[in-house]
């Protein structure tokens, strides 16, 4: 028999933003549409190669995630605002914070039209509603089909569960991290957090890279969780004076830091989001509300767009769930 598949979406980076910025489709009266548009192709493209069972869209919260950022306020600060690849220059920039917001709030409603779950909770992370979903009771046995180019769900990958990095085309798995990075998934944190993260403003080991974690740390590599303290002491135990031990023990209270904010292993999430999640995911009913959805289209002035593999994987989700 075969498995059945769930694809869960990081929808900010995978559906949303990479459209917004370079997708540059305006409506018929002129008006870009590049992110709603783009996000729903990019979702037929997406249900085309994965060919999912059922599809669930994890969105960040308002503000990120609070409780990284109140154990580390410095946690994704700075980063620079995005830059759009796609002209402008007939819109002040009031207009085009009106016009991002309008779209990224226009493709919810035209993902609610769709048998699919979406999830966000407030000062929530996506990172965290996504690992919540694929350790859900619900979908074990199921093949589980993490839609992202974010690095920090390689941990949760699995004999059940691979990433999928659209951007790059690639599918990354158990065995190929450990493969390329000489790295088992359940450690897979553990050596982020000794590297550090750039993009969410998290500074690591000095001269210490994955690389280097690789060649110093080979029982990263077993189908076993170690913590700090293991690395700790291999680091005061070896013959070897390497640098990258004694920067690593010097940097210890940076690696917990650092091991906190970036593990999904256990999500960050309240009793009462764990519920939420839960009662989405338990009591959800496929439908396709196809006919709204393609009054939206002429209202939104999608003009000639043709959608007929998402309507047909659409139609198949609902089908098969009354079976």
């Amino acid at each position: 028999m075969k498995r059945k598949r769930v694809m869960v979406v990081d929808a900010l980076c995978s559906l949303y933003i990479r459209n917004f910025i370079v997708n540059p489709s305006l409506s018929t009266n002129g008006m870009p549409i590049g992110g709603v548009k783009g996000g729903v192709q990019t979702l037929q493209k997406l249900v085309r190669d994965i060919k999912p069972d059922s599809v669930i869209i994890c969105w960040d919260g308002q503000g990120g995630s609070q409780r990284r950022k109140t154990q580390n306020k410095d946690y994704k600060a700075g980063r620079k605002p995005i830059r759009i690849n796609r002209d402008v220059s007939n819109m002040s920039e009031k207009e085009q914070v009106a016009n991002k917001i309008w779209q990224q709030t226009r493709l919810f409603e035209y993902l609610n039209e769709l048998p699919i779950i979406q999830l966000m909770l407030p000062a929530v992370e996506a990172d965290d509603i996504v690992s919540a979903v694929v350790q859900h009771p619900n979908y074990d046995g199921w093949q589980k089909v993490i839609v992202s180019s974010d690095k920090d769900f390689y941990q949760l990958c699995d004999s059940e569960t691979v990433v999928f990095r659209p951007v790059q085309k690639e599918v990354v798995n158990k065995k190929s991290l450990i493969e390329n990075f000489g790295i088992h998934p359940k450690n897979f944190a553990l050596a982020r957090a000794i590297v550090g993260d750039k993009s969410d403003n998290l500074a690591g080991v000095g001269g210490v890279g994955l690389p280097t974690v690789k060649k110093r740390f080979p029982f990263l590599s077993e189908d076993k969780e170690f913590d700090i303290n293991s690395i700790l002491e291999h680091c005061e135990n070896s013959e070897s004076k390497v640098k990258a031990y004694s920067n690593i023990i010097e940097k210890q209270d940076v690696v917990r830091e650092n091991y906190r904010l970036m593990q999904l292993y256990v999500p960050s999430l309240s009793i009462q989001g764990k519920n939420k999640i839960n009662f989405a995911l338990d009591s959800f009913e496929p439908e396709f509300a196809k006919t709204n959805f393609k009054t939206m289209m002429v209202e939104d002035g999608f003009g000639v767009t043709n959608f007929t593999d998402l309507f047909a994987a659409m139609n198949k989700i609902v089908a098969d769930s009354k079976l």
